[in-house]
């Protein structure tokens, strides 16, 4: 399954009514809609500063990993109505001792694709084979510099070193597995010019995917400057010059035309709430769903779900619950 062609496609209905539509329909005959976002270790090995890991009272407050047999039932629960697992959302899910397990899982319920969000400090050769040797489809790689200095000043205890080690065995093992990698640059005003470099840090045959977002404010972070008025003006020209490089190396690009506005709001998150399952050791998507007692289809038909989608499909964009910039992107197939 090719998850970007379905990213497109939802990019492309611009109407808010089509895509609960559709939903509700898939819904309906029980097929798969659900972005599982699993989270299965609330930790992570670096400092990064644009993170709320750099929040120490907040640090204090993440603590506990999954059970094995916990995450058995979160599988049994809903796993069968993902169409894509996420491992990997909010911390660093290879501090997790099991990780191929849960890839194992996901397979042994057939979701059709399986992505691991990772800063990648903590892999190598024979962890990432044993979780392609369970199934993963992707590695989605977190970068915040091209330069050494850039990168291990936004990202702190990592080594820049070690993470091109990652990317070269990536490179070696795509002549033996097919997977993807996908690079997740977040840029700030300090960080941004960079970015017409990559090429000449990042060889083109060692990942498939560049996703390029400006920089959010998720918390306390120790980087706290979200003004990107100074490079509005640059971005639109550097993001051409970097379409065309990944043209030339055939590879996907995730990128806006153009930074946009604060509070500007795309048709796509409208169903965000409708579709995005973020799981962890001590949250699970929604307060009301007793995961340990009830299936999703049970949860859905206790709490009327169908009933909800269909109903989205005739409000207005002002009666619903919108969620800004949640997909901040264009998808440019190559």
């Amino acid at each position: 399954m090719n998850i970007y062609k379905l990213l497109k496609l939802n990019r492309k209905i611009k109407g808010h009514r089509l895509k609960f539509f559709a939903i509700w329909l898939l819904h309906v005959f029980n097929k798969r809609y659900l972005a599982v976002n699993l989270d299965p270790v609330l930790a992570c090995n670096l400092r990064c500063k644009m993170c709320y890991f750099t929040d120490k009272e907040y640090v204090k407050k993440l603590k506990g990993q999954f059970k094995e047999e916990d995450l058995d039932l979160v599988a049994k629960r809903i796993f069968k109505r993902a169409l894509k697992l996420q491992i990997g959302c909010g911390t660093e899910p290879t501090l997790y001792k099991k990780l191929s397990d849960i890839v194992k899982l996901g397979k042994e319920y057939k979701v059709p694709y399986i992505s691991l969000t990772t800063n990648a400090n903590l892999l190598n050769e024979y962890k990432i084979q044993e979780l392609l040797e369970a199934g993963l489809n992707e590695f989605t790689i977190s970068l915040h510099g091209v330069t050494k200095a850039t990168y291990e000043s936004f990202m702190k205890k990592a080594s820049y070193e070690k993470f091109h080690e990652v990317f070269n065995t990536f490179k070696k093992l795509k002549k033996k597995y097919d997977f993807h990698v996908r690079i997740n640059y977040t840029f700030n005003k300090d960080n941004f010019y960079e970015l017409s470099d990559l090429f000449e840090h990042f060889d083109g045959e060692s990942f498939d995917i560049l996703q390029v977002r400006p920089i959010r404010k998720i918390g306390n972070t120790e980087y706290n400057d979200f003004n990107l008025d100074n490079i509005r003006e640059d971005y639109p020209k550097l993001i051409k010059q970097i379409k065309e490089k990944c043209v030339a190396n055939n590879i996907t690009l995730l990128a806006s035309d153009k930074i946009a506005k604060r509070n500007s709001v795309n048709s796509s998150s409208f169903i965000y709430d409708y579709t995005f399952c973020y799981i962890s050791p001590d949250t699970f998507w929604r307060e009301d769903f007793n995961w340990r007692k009830e299936t999703f289809n049970e949860y859905a038909k206790k709490n009327g779900w169908g009933k909800k989608l269909l109903s989205n499909i005739f409000k207005s964009k002002k009666e619903l619950t919108s969620f800004t910039n949640r997909l901040n992107y264009e998808i440019e197939l190559n």
